[in-house]
C-alpha cells in the first residue's frame, strides 16, 4: 500500500526557511519521480517542483531560485528546502507520485508565512 507522509510545515516569518519532508512506503521509491504541489486558501492546487529518478529537477517559475527539491533513496524520502519564503507561499504542501495507473497524494503539511 502506497503511503506518503509529509512533515516539516509550520509558521515562519517572511524571508525565513523551512524544510519539508515526505516519507514514502509501499512502493520502490528509487524508480519513481516525486513531486510537490501546494494549495493556497481559495485556490486550485498548483505544481511546485518535481525530481526524477536521475535527480533532474523542474520548478514552478514562482519558486525557482528559492526552493530546492531533493531525494534520499536510502531513506525513501523526498525533501523540499524552501528559502526566502513569502506570504504568497502560504499553502498546504503535498507530495505526490504516480505508481502504475494511479496518482498518490500525502495528507499535506501546512506552511504559513507571515509578513
Amino acid at each position: 500500500q502506497v503511503q506518503l507522509v509529509e512533515s516539516g510545515g509550520g509558521l515562519v516569518q517572511a524571508g525565513g526557511s523551512l524544510r519539508l519532508s515526505c516519507a514514502s512506503s509501499g512502493f520502490m521509491f528509487s524508480i519513481y519521480a516525486m513531486g510537490w504541489y501546494r494549495r493556497a486558501p481559495g485556490e486550485q492546487r498548483e505544481f511546485v517542483a518535481v525530481i526524477d529518478i536521475d535527480n533532474r529537477t523542474n520548478y514552478a517559475d514562482s519558486v525557482k531560485g528559492r526552493f530546492t527539491i531533493s531525494r534520499d533513496n536510502a531513506k525513501n524520502t523526498v525533501y523540499l528546502q524552501m528559502n526566502s519564503l513569502k506570504p504568497e507561499d502560504t499553502a498546504i504542501y503535498s507530495c505526490t507520485t504516480d505508481v502504475g495507473a494511479r496518482r498518490y497524494w500525502g495528507q499535506g503539511t501546512q506552511v504559513t508565512v507571515s509578513s
